[in-house]
């Protein structure tokens, strides 16, 4: 998998590549940083043995892939795959800066790569919510498996337990519509595997079996202080969408909404940045034998 494969990208793919990819790169200090734990809370539980073969599916800027490659050892090895290249062009600098050399980066489309079924774990951490078609990423991703593997992937929970993404989102509705059915998007959204039940007819669907869920409730870091985290809000997520479609109309509301998004965030400011509680499912399967 040295080389990145060309295939034709999906509407999904192309705007995560165009639009959001410069946004999350400003925000890598929120996106990895702010979202640490969730992974602290995982990671030493997290099933992965030395010698292992594990693919990180939506790797993003590849801070779970080194993880992961450091816990297989030199004599497993790592695929970091993502759909978005700049993403992988800091993971494969912050892997060489590590010295890792079990970890290769591919930009691929997770749903569609011709998988060899040849990794023990395959392991995503908030990027199986963006699947244009979950039960077929879903199956591909099965495909990767030896049989006997396993995955565990972790998504977010339901909005109402997930303020620091829910929040933002409805004190800017009060200043502008929300977007239409023709919006531009990142795929179906990071609640659309919140409900426990449609998860797990999904995985059912797609072939796994012995499907686990275990929440997680963490804080996340949102930003350095307030002018930060507004400004994480108003790019990215759920609030992010309702400015960009709004266009000219979220200029002419910026003063309004900054003065709301500062009274909703200043009881979370603390002297190490903003935070505001989150909650995740982590989902482990196995690919029947």
């Amino acid at each position: 998998m040295n080389e990145t494969p060309t295939a034709e990208q999906s509407e999904f793919v192309t705007f995560w590549n165009e639009i959001l990819a410069p946004k999350f790169i400003r925000w890598k200090h929120v996106l990895v940083g702010g979202l640490s734990h969730h992974s602290d809370a995982i990671f030493p539980r997290l099933e992965v043995n030395p010698g292992e073969r594990v693919l990180d599916a939506g790797a993003g800027f590849g801070d779970t892939a080194c993880m992961l490659a450091q816990r297989v050892g030199p004599a497993g090895d790592v695929v970091a795959m993502d759909c978005c290249e700049a993403f992988l062009a800091c993971g494969r600098h912050d892997a060489a800066a590590a010295g890792l050399r079990n970890v290769d980066f591919v930009a691929a489309d997770v749903e569609r790569y011709p998988f060899a079924g040849d990794f023990d774990l395959v392991f995503s951490r908030f990027g199986t919510m963006f699947f244009s078609n979950p039960v077929a990423a879903l199956k591909n991703m099965r495909k990767a498996l030896r049989p006997g593997g396993r995955i565990t992937h972790i998504v977010w929970r339901e909005r109402a337990d997930n303020p620091w993404l829910s929040a933002a989102k409805d004190v800017v509705l009060r200043h502008l519509p929300e977007p239409g059915d023709d919006a531009r998007t990142c795929g179906p959204g990071p609640f659309s595997m919140a409900d426990r039940e449609l998860v797990t007819a999904q995985m059912k669907a797609a072939g796994f079996a012995d499907i686990r869920f275990e929440r997680v409730d963490a804080e996340v870091r949102m930003g350095n202080n307030i002018e930060d985290a507004i400004g994480f809000q108003i790019a990215l997520g759920p609030a992010g969408e309702v400015v960009r479609e709004a266009g000219e109309l979220a200029s002419q509301k910026e003063a309004e909404i900054t003065a709301d998004l500062t009274e909703l965030l200043r009881p979370r400011v603390t002297d190490d940045g903003v935070w505001m509680a989150s909650s995740s499912w982590v989902i482990s399967a196995g690919n029947p034998a």
